[in-house]
């Protein structure tokens, strides 16, 4: 028998390898994916209390506030990058 644990592959360790190069290069991603957790876990506590609305117009609602955090997460990490692509690293140019 070998020594490597059944759930320990190759696939699994890829996909972390994968998980961690994006989110150096793209950090709002990291915060756009708590926001919609965040959402979510907030959506499930506001559930209980949601007083006479029916559950299908709730999850609706629900779903286009998470979508939107995540959006909205990505644009301003996309300005970020572009700004500091664009505006803040001005390096003088050689000829």
């Amino acid at each position: 028998m070998s020594s490597k644990s059944l759930f320990d592959s190759e696939e699994d360790a890829a996909q972390a390898n994968k998980l961690s190069r994006k989110a150096k290069e793209s950090p709002f991603m990291l915060v756009g994916i708590g926001g919609f957790l965040a959402a979510g876990l907030i959506g499930a506590y506001k559930y209980r209390t949601r007083g006479t609305m029916s559950t299908s117009v709730f999850l609706m609602q629900l779903r286009v506030a998470a979508q939107g955090t995540v959006v909205g997460c990505l644009t301003i990490g996309l300005a970020y990058s572009m700004a500091k692509e664009y505006l803040f690293d001005k390096a003088p140019k050689e000829k």
